[in-house]
């Protein structure tokens, strides 16, 4: 699995670090602004690259946010710990992956209006965001699960995203919590 965070191509000597400047720039203007008077002009003069560089790596405002998204998952801490059951370790990594985003309400914002763009740009992206939900799902669940568990809670998850813009994230964390239990039955330790 690629580990890139970018959607474009380039041969640069140093793209992991324009990658990585872009990105914080991007997360620092949402911060401060909001999704839609994002541009990717003043994300790359916050960087200080220029504009072509910055498109260069994400052709799109929802493809940088996408990127923006992915970073945040990835560096949540994975849920393997053998001495927690099943069930909790589950429903903390759903809890995690939901609750990544809650305490920024623009980048919240942003996310959703991004992560559901019909933009060519994001698709890598949100591969990417998929094989990271199943990676720290597979984690937490552990080894012997049959297929059909961890494919039901990854739908779960992805399910339980859509309804941000009409539940809170403390909300939706709480059914995913219920939406674990029922999934993984009450004798699951």
């Amino acid at each position: 699995m690629s580990r890139s965070l970018s959607a474009g191509r380039r041969s640069d000597r140093r793209p992991g670090q324009t990658t990585r400047k872009v990105l914080d720039a991007g997360l620092d203007e949402l911060r401060e602004s909001s999704y839609a008077n994002l541009t990717m002009r003043a994300v790359a003069t916050r960087a200080g690259v220029s504009a072509a560089s910055a498109y260069t790596y994400f052709p799109s405002k929802s493809a940088l946010v996408a990127a923006v998204y992915l970073r945040f998952l990835r560096d949540l801490p994975l849920r393997g710990n053998a001495s927690d059951t099943t069930k909790t370790r589950v429903s903390a990594t759903m809890r995690d992956m939901a609750l990544v985003v809650a305490e920024e309400p623009e980048l919240t914002a942003a996310c959703g209006a991004a992560l559901m763009a019909d933009d060519p740009a994001v698709k890598p992206l949100r591969e990417q965001i998929g094989e990271e939900v199943s990676r720290r799902i597979g984690a937490a669940l552990g080894p012997g699960w049959p297929r059909a568990v961890h494919s039901t809670l990854q739908m779960t998850f992805a399910g339980a995203l859509m309804t941000a813009r009409f539940l809170t994230y403390q909300q939706i964390a709480g059914q995913l919590d219920e939406a674990v239990n029922l999934i993984l039955g009450t004798s699951v330790t």
